[in-house]
C-alpha cells in the first residue's frame, strides 16, 4: 500500500472508533438508570429540539443580560457584594444550576430570586410555566454528561421537597 492509501485508511478507521465511542456514549446516556448513593432513577430523559429552542429564544430575551449570552454568569459571581447579596452565577457545568432540582429552579424563575442572595427578578407575570421550561431544557444543553446526570437524579428524588 502506498503512504497516502495507509494514511486515508488510517483516519478513516480513527473516526470510526471516535464516532463509535460517542454513539456508545450517547447510548448510555439515553437508556441507561442512573444510580447515585445506591439510589437508582430511570434513565436521564431526551431533550425535545423545539423546546431546546424557544427556550434559547427567551433565555436570549430575558437571562442573557444577566447571565450571559453564553450562560457564563458574572466573574467573581460566588463573591458577596457589598450589598450582602451574589452576582448572577453561570448556567453552565462551571455554576451550580445543576446542582438543583428541576421543581427549585422553576420555583426560582418564577419567584425570583432570595433578596438575600441576589436580584433574580420574578417572571411568573412573564413567562408561562411552559417557557420557563423551555428555559430550563436550553440551559440543560450547557451541561456535560455528569452534570445531566446529577440533575436528573436530583430532579427525581428531590422534587416532591419543593412541590
Amino acid at each position: 500500500m502506498n503512504k497516502r492509501l495507509k494514511l486515508t485508511f488510517a483516519l478513516a478507521s480513527l473516526i470510526a472508533v471516535v464516532g463509535m465511542l460517542f454513539w456508545q456514549q450517547q447510548i448510555r446516556f439515553e437508556n441507561e438508570s442512573v444510580t447515585i448513593n445506591e439510589i437508582t432513577v430511570p434513565p436521564v430523559p431526551a431533550l425535545d429540539a423545539k423546546e431546546i429552542a424557544q427556550g434559547k429564544e427567551i433565555y436570549n430575551q430575558y437571562c442573557a443580560s444577566c447571565h450571559g449570552a453564553n450562560l457564563e454568569g458574572v466573574p467573581n459571581w460566588k463573591i458577596f457584594q457589598p450589598d450582602g447579596t451574589l452576582l448572577p452565577p453561570p448556567h453552565d457545568s462551571n455554576g451550580h444550576t445543576w446542582h438543583h432540582p428541576d421543581v427549585l429552579l422553576i420555583q426560582i424563575i418564577s419567584d425570583g430570586g432570595l433578596p438575600e442572595n441576589g436580584n433574580m427578578p420574578s417572571y411568573k407575570e412573564i413567562l408561562s410555566e411552559d417557557e420557563m421550561y423551555a428555559v430550563l431544557a436550553f440551559i440543560k444543553t450547557s451541561w456535560g454528561t455528569k452534570e445531566r446526570e446529577f440533575q436528573w437524579w436530583i430532579s427525581y428524588t428531590q422534587n416532591h421537597f419543593y412541590e
